[in-house]
């Protein structure tokens, strides 16, 4: 009897951790470019009362008796559809239609990756995300070769009129000589398993040895997608989704809670019997 209770608080414990997820994902409903997360649970191990036996010319086969001892979260997965973007009117907020990723650097100068592109330039000329770090472009060295490094447009005020088109392309009004000049490219990730990234928070995401390398390539490739100005990510949570799973969490618990009671309860007849 106390294997059902031991059993039972398993299930509490997961349908905690699934309720905690849910709970994750409806703050985040409005997130720019946060995307969902869900659970998926797993059985744990079992005791075997009774091994399988080989059919024989007297007897039949029999099945493994086995008892199991609960459950565990088996994953925790980020669910990366897409759901479309808002528009915001604003040049430097970029939506990427594929599965790329923007670059970005920190203060450290460690790579971390986005789908939110609420960009700005600031009074050096550097473009920058909502947190200040700088933003990665692609750039062709004196021998051709393409490296990458933060954008920055050299003599900033003397441009105006700044717009990023579909190929991450910036360009701008130069106002000492009125020609539409080329001042940067952005550089886009992809990832070989966007879903074995690793979650930094502030929708950033780091490298880690299941996601594979970034691979760098400009947008409007096949690999990333091309840019859409004037829109941002929206979150793909689906709060009926949500709402369906929080009660199915809310009932499972509710289960396993009536399992330790009615497991109590037998444990008390038993020590009644005592009387």
């Amino acid at each position: 009897m106390i294997k059902s209770m031991f059993s039972a608080v398993t299930g509490l414990k997961t349908h905690q951790t699934m309720m905690d997820v849910i709970g994750n994902n409806i703050a985040n409903v409005n997130t720019a470019g946060f995307s969902a997360s869900r659970v998926l649970f797993k059985d744990m191990y079992y005791q075997t009362l009774s091994s399988a036996s080989e059919a024989t010319d007297n007897l039949g086969g029999t099945n493994p008796m086995q008892l199991g001892y609960g459950t565990t979260v088996g994953t925790i997965q980020v669910t990366n559809n897409r759901s479309g973007y808002q528009q915001t009117s604003r040049s430097l907020d970029l939506y990427i239609a594929g599965d790329g990723y923007f670059t970005i650097t920190d203060s450290s100068g460690t790579m971390k990756y986005t789908r939110v592109g609420a960009f700005d330039f600031d009074a050096s000329g550097n473009l920058v995300d909502a947190n200040g770090n700088f933003v990665v472009g692609m750039y062709s060295d004196s021998d051709g070769n393409v490296v990458l490094d933060k954008i920055k447009i050299d003599d900033f005020e003397d441009y105006v009129d700044i717009a990023i088109n579909a190929a991450g392309v910036i360009t701008g009004k130069n106002t000492l000589t009125g020609d539409i000049e080329q001042l940067g490219q952005l550089s886009l990730a992809v990832f070989n398993n966007p879903g074995g990234l690793d979650q930094n928070g502030n929708q950033y995401y780091s490298v880690t040895e299941n996601s594979g390398d970034a691979v760098f390539t400009v947008a409007g490739s096949d690999l990333a997608g091309p840019l859409l100005s004037g829109a941002l990510e929206m979150s793909n949570v689906d709060l009926s989704k949500e709402f369906t799973d929080m009660i199915v969490a809310q009932r499972g618990f509710q289960a396993n809670s009536r399992v330790i009671t009615t497991s109590d309860q037998i444990l008390e007849e038993l020590i009644n019997l005592k009387r």
